[in-house]
């Protein structure tokens, strides 16, 4: 059947498989060559040139390299872009990498049109919605890429553009504040160029940016793709033209996913959509337990402010397994916290089946410029799938000597 016609758990099951029948196999292939045998020298050339600028390889000409092309990472790249509901998808060995591939496609796009007397003029300009992940926002304002850039509050993109601009980047749910960003205002304020949706904290369950008009959808996959902490990859759906353009800086600086990678990111996306629901609904328990505590300053979760905006109506359909919260005590009740958990795993990263809690201000936003770096006294919680009463129970112990006791009635409530 047509995947544009399944529900998204069909799709995450089936996806990426279409081939699988011919192959006469029924559990995804994984193909570690390296280098591939070649029919003849000119077949094998064109198709060479064909990867190396962006295409596909040719039938008749082979896949040639593995840097260029690989089956069991194409496999993944169809079934994440069928997810996004996008034509392509692209996989790299890294979110940073993707993140990377996609400013570099977009200022050698703007160069092109430049050239054939379009808009962009002057140094590549970007516009970046700030909260964003730590690394985001440290590539971005590192220089590294040649690109000035413009951070800015959701409502002041209209006012950062310049004719210059050939990117626009958010994150929604935002990282570590889970801000919620309105991507159909952004596209409106950017007027034509480009915007690019880090969607990781939501995942293609809960939220398709292609659908609400982004040009790009980015998932750092080690997360709630992979699931299990055992994979690092990045992805982005988007459509044929803009994967093109992203394949080529792939092919060229060499980043594309590795085959195993590939297989066990593509293989989690099985278990996604159970995952994400199962977990999601143990992170509202939690974040609505945390609220009540008298450690506890601020939950920061999808929804606790009564979603003014309905963006959790008409943009997402549930609001994630990711909790941050502010601690009265400053770094010091943050760190003996963070430090007193037993379930929870200390630990970056998210997403994975088990549940892990870090102070980003210290790790992965340390490189951020100190008046957007989040406060010393919040703690980001990914939420696993244990039983949401034991982990209830490990966070009251670890709080009860910032505040509250131990025996609290209050963890046999919340999960009743």
């Amino acid at each position: 059947m047509n995947s544009e016609f399944l529900n998204p758990d069909s799709v995450a099951v089936h996806g990426g498989r279409e081939d699988l029948q011919a192959l006469g196999v029924h559990a995804l292939p994984l193909d570690l060559s390296t280098t591939n045998p070649l029919p003849d020298i000119e077949r094998g050339g064109d198709s060479y040139e064909s990867m190396a600028l962006g295409g596909h390889p040719l039938a008749d000409g082979g896949s040639v390299y593995a840097r260029l092309w690989n089956p069991t990472v194409a496999r993944f790249e169809c079934a994440l872009a069928q997810l996004e509901k996008a034509q392509a998808g692209v996989a790299f060995s890294s979110g940073m990498a993707a993140m990377t591939a996609a400013i570099l496609a977009s200022k050698a796009t703007a160069h092109v049109t430049a050239q054939d007397g379009g808009r962009s003029t002057g140094q590549p300009h970007v516009v970046a919605v700030r909260p964003l992940y730590g690394g985001t926002d440290h590539l971005l304002a590192s220089g590294l890429l040649g690109v000035e850039v413009t951070f800015c509050t959701e409502n002041e993109v209209a006012a950062a553009m310049r004719n210059s601009t050939v990117l626009v980047v958010l994150e929604t749910p935002a990282n570590p504040t889970l801000d919620l960003v309105d991507i159909r205002n952004v596209v409106a304020q950017a007027g034509g160029v480009d915007v690019l949706v880090d969607n990781t904290f939501a995942t293609p369950i809960l939220q398709n940016p292609i659908s609400l008009g982004a040009a790009m959808s980015l998932h750092s996959a080690t997360k709630y793709i992979g699931g299990h902490g055992d994979a690092v990859g990045g992805v982005i759906a988007c459509s044929e033209k803009t994967a093109e353009a992203l394949r080529r800086v792939r092919a060229i600086t060499g980043a594309i996913l590795h085959p195993l990678g590939a297989y066990l990111l593509h293989r989690g996306l099985t278990t996604l959509p159970i995952r994400v629901r199962s977990q999601q609904e143990s992170a509202r328990v939690i974040a609505a337990w945390l609220a009540n505590h008298p450690a506890v300053e601020k939950v920061y979760f999808p929804g606790s402010d009564g979603d003014p905006r309905s963006l959790l109506q008409h943009q997402m359909r549930g609001p994630g397994a990711m909790v941050a919260i502010t601690l009265r005590g400053g770094f010091d009740a943050a760190n003996r916290f963070t430090s007193a958990v037993q379930l929870f795993t200390h630990a970056v990263s998210l997403g994975g089946v088990d549940s892990l809690i870090q102070h980003p201000a210290a790790l992965t936003h340390r490189p951020v410029a100190p008046e957007a770096r989040p406060g010393a006294n919040l703690v980001r919680l990914s939420i696993g799938l244990e039983d949401v009463a034991d982990l209830i129970a490990d966070l009251d112990q670890a709080l009860s000597p910032l505040g509250c006791s131990a025996s609290d009635p209050r963890v046999e409530a919340a999960v009743l």
